[in-house]
């Protein structure tokens, strides 16, 4: 007997409970790899539609190894992602995995989630010694899927409720925006959101801003081709330093527990404002209390906030370290230490609060 089981009587089928949850969590963290193959590969949009495949027919239709293929698909099998038929051999996607695997215009498209898991993943050898050290891990520093799949994964978010629920629900915002408005857009990434508001309001303008010039190149690779560069540019800078005043609104997507120096960040945004302006605030959903946050949501992005974004907080000065769980009580701290008289929250999703704040 071990001197853990000697110390305290295990219950030996809560013990193997335990186990094989474990088992299932291994599983599940080997197929985030695998959803990212098959997404990079074609083989969920070859799957979609066909009404069944056998694993020979799907390598010919996506050029890949038949043996390969084979183990994939019984992988997924296995997880539920697709079905199999045994009397034919052949697999299929259901419908509603078609929708969250296939379809990137909608809400729940899925692979972005999964490529920014994964890259999280490759890159936690990095955040065992920062855990050691007490450094921080910037944004920079995170391999592609990282940046590539932040995008993927917050940009169906954005197309299915940005222009029509979170900016309607600011007071007077749409309006400006309709007439002809300023808007600063901090912590753009590669400017999806810009993007977005740029077209969906063609007599205003855009300045999308990030410190990461890797994701402002494709920032502006995304204008030109959205044919919305007359309108939107984007710069190289922080938040706390990005260039412009008199804004009528200033946006903030999923970043602002990400800075080093949140309260400074709030500060230049209450300094570059016009009197009536407003400042969105999108944070992932949160409780204010841990208690709150125990559920399948909050546990996603705690391992988010491990991984990425406490490790880029604690990268910066300051290193204020809000977490991706940080809650609107705590951002409502930040914001009011920052300037701002009035706060409150306008909207949410299952994903996302989002949060009014005004002079």
């Amino acid at each position: 007997m071990s001197t853990i089981e000697q110390a305290v009587e295990v219950d030996g089928d809560k013990l193997m409970q335990f186990v094989f949850r474990a088992v299932d969590e291994v599983g599940a963290t080997l197929n985030a790899a695998l959803v990212v193959i098959g997404d990079k590969l074609g083989l969920y949009r070859a799957l979609a539609g066909a009404g069944g495949l056998s694993p020979a027919e799907l390598a010919e239709r996506t050029a890949t190894a038949e043996r390969y293929v084979r183990e994939w698909l019984n992988a997924q099998a296995a997880g539920g992602y697709v079905e199999y038929d045994p009397e034919s051999g052949r697999y299929a996607l259901p419908p509603e995995q078609t929708v969250a695997l296939t379809d990137s215009d909608s809400p729940a498209y899925l692979p972005g989630f999964f490529q920014i898991a994964l890259g999280s993943v490759i890159d936690s050898p990095r955040i065992l010694e920062a855990a050691r050290s007490g450094e921080g891990v910037g944004w920079h520093e995170h391999v592609h899927d990282v940046h590539d799949g932040c995008e993927r994964f917050f940009r169906p978010g954005y197309h299915a409720h940005l222009t029509s629920e979170w900016l309607p629900s600011l007071e007077g915002v749409v309006e400006k925006l309709k007439r002809g408005a300023l808007v600063a857009d901090v912590g753009c990434g590669h400017g999806s959101s810009t993007i977005l508001m740029a077209q969906a309001f063609p007599n205003s303008s855009f300045v999308g801003s990030d410190y990461h010039d890797g994701s402002i190149e494709t920032a502006r690779q995304r204008a030109q081709e959205a044919g919305v560069a007359d309108r939107v540019r984007f710069q190289i800078a922080p938040a706390a330093a990005y260039s412009g005043s008199d804004y009528d609104l200033v946006t903030m997507f999923d970043c602002l527990h990400d800075m080093g120096d949140p309260v400074g960040a709030a500060r230049h945004v209450r300094g570059t404002l016009k009197s009536d302006g407003t400042w969105m605030i999108v944070e992932p959903q949160a409780g204010d209390r841990i208690e709150d946050n125990l559920n399948p949501v909050g546990r996603a992005y705690y391992g988010f906030s491990t991984l990425l974004c406490t490790p880029a907080s604690l990268s910066q000065d300051v290193g204020l370290a809000l977490g991706a769980q940080a809650g609107q009580a705590r951002i409502g701290e930040v914001v009011r230490a920052g300037g701002f008289d009035r706060f409150r929250r306008a909207a949410e999703t299952p994903f996302n609060l989002v949060l009014e704040a005004r002079p």
